[in-house]
């Protein structure tokens, strides 16, 4: 799939679109959430993407999070499928046409609990889209109990004291083999964007963990997953500038070391090690961090994880150029001799 163009540097894109017609219907959701942010940043990421709507599909599953792709992107198709289900309805509808942009968007609770085990099969057979998890550490849509991710000795109001440990979706994500593993904040709009940018053009299952407080139940500052938290603990193990294959730029970048790691369609990702210490395309020094940064109760943020070495689902299935739901009948149903040849074969 060739990648989208470069935004033009105007209030129109590539399209001649402006970011208005990347809007979709108004918010319902909290005044101050999180995830509204997250919405505003995937319509800036796909306007200078120049992304045509018609190739991208939106899904999600149950929760405030899956409220999100309504917010966003007007003119794609969406569906909006059961608790925890999204992952298998992407993977089938990716398949059925692997030339779509597919971006996802689940909540804690529909990724990292009922949706747990759809999640990591997913990552693992490598379907090729964004999968955004809006985490805030709780169910907002029914009144704000305790998520796999909500922290040790959390306190909510009307949920009591949580005393089991948190899952790291990032972790999960990374030792179910994901290529591309990132976390962000909701109060860090660049950083979003950046983040999706790239993940849109990344030859497989791109995982973004982006911490969204829930205004309502969540957002006390003692919380990992709150504002005050987010904004005083984050702590970027590095920066980086997503280049479009399209265009030849000069990217001037402050002092320190720069690393240029080229996806499959050309395009590139230049890192920046903003304390020379993490490698993010060291699988091991991944799961250290992670692992460490749960130990001291940090908030990492960054592009954690890069392998774009494996093969999409797509590519691993040896699907033609032509996506199957374009192909006509007398391609893709069997013929009545050839039916019967494969019955008696099993006699």
């Amino acid at each position: 799939m060739t990648a989208a163009a470069p935004a033009a540097k105007s209030n129109v894109n590539i399209l001649g679109l402006t970011k208005a017609d990347y809007k979709a219907a108004p918010s319902t959701l909290c005044a101050g959430c999180g995830h509204n942010s997250i919405a505003d940043k995937v319509i800036d990421a796909t306007f200078e993407l120049g992304l045509k709507q018609h190739e991208v599909i939106k899904l999600s599953g149950i929760g405030c999070s899956s409220k999100s792709p309504a917010y966003f992107l007007g003119r794609s198709h969406g569906i909006n499928t059961l608790h925890g289900r999204m992952p298998s309805v992407a993977t089938g509808a990716l398949m059925a046409n692997h030339q779509l942009y597919g971006v996802g968007v689940s909540g804690d609770g529909d990724t990292g609990s009922i949706g747990f085990g759809q999640f990591k099969h997913m990552v693992r057979r490598n379907v090729r889209m964004v999968y955004i998890v809006e985490n805030n550490g709780v169910y907002g849509l029914t009144k704000g109990q305790f998520s796999a991710t909500a922290d040790v000795g959390q306190e909510l109001k009307h949920a009591g004291r949580n005393e089991l440990p948190p899952l790291d979706l990032c972790l999960e994500a990374i030792i179910a083999d994901c290529g591309f593993v990132a976390r962000s904040f909701a109060g860090d709009p660049k950083h979003v964007t950046a983040l999706i940018k790239a993940a849109f053009n990344f030859p497989g299952t791109a995982v973004l963990d982006i911490i969204s407080p829930c205004v309502t139940f969540n957002d006390k500052d003692d919380s990992t997953k709150s504002y005050a938290w987010g904004k005083s603990h984050d702590e970027r193990v590095n920066d980086f500038t997503f280049v479009m294959q399209q265009d030849e730029i000069t990217v001037e970048y402050e002092e320190g070391e720069t690393k240029a790691v080229e996806l499959h369609d050309g395009s590139q990702i230049m890192l920046r090690k903003l304390d020379g210490k993490h490698d993010p395309t060291n699988r091991a020094a991944a799961i250290t961090l992670l692992d460490e940064a749960r130990e001291k109760q940090q908030f990492i943020t960054g592009l954690i994880y890069l392998n774009p070495a494996r093969a999409s689902l797509a590519t691993a299935a040896n699907l033609i150029d032509s996506p199957l739901a374009w192909l006509p009948e007398s391609r893709t149903r069997p013929s009545r001799e050839s039916l019967d040849k494969i019955v008696a074969s099993l006699k």
